[in-house]
């Protein structure tokens, strides 16, 4: 029973890899494919991770198991932040309709400015209650 359990865990694992791939081919923008690497695959390796954890079965394996999947959940979406901002800082632009940084970057300093005055008040939208 523990063979199939694990079994299934990383045959899901290593479809989301699967997933993780054909997203990387098939998305047309830079930010997309980052997002589709970045989401399943981390999904994938964690699930290949806690089934290999739970095949080794020892305590020594679990812990091992534990801070990889550690690792991957803390590095993985602050590396894509990274990626992504460094693409947007050296000129990739993403395929939307609005781009909402444009123009509240220093090209210098690359800090961020707000486009709202400091002392105007807060405005909702219609739907914000």
């Amino acid at each position: 029973m523990k063979e199939t359990l694990t079994g299934l865990v990383a045959v899901a694992g290593a479809a989301f890899m699967l997933i993780a791939s054909v997203g990387i081919l098939r998305m047309p923008d830079f930010y997309l494919r980052m997002q589709a690497a970045a989401k399943a695959g981390t999904l994938g390796i964690l699930c290949i991770v806690v089934a290999t954890g739970a095949t080794l079965g020892s305590l020594s394996a679990l812990l091992h198991a534990f801070l990889a999947s550690l690792f991957f959940l803390l590095t993985t979406p602050i590396a894509a932040h990274l990626l992504g901002r460094a693409a947007y800082l050296s000129g990739i632009r993403p395929r939307v309709l609005e781009d909402e940084l444009a123009g509240r970057y220093h090209p210098a300093t690359h800090a961020l400015g707000s486009d709202r005055a400091p002392d105007a008040p807060e405005t909702r939208s219609a739907g914000a209650s």
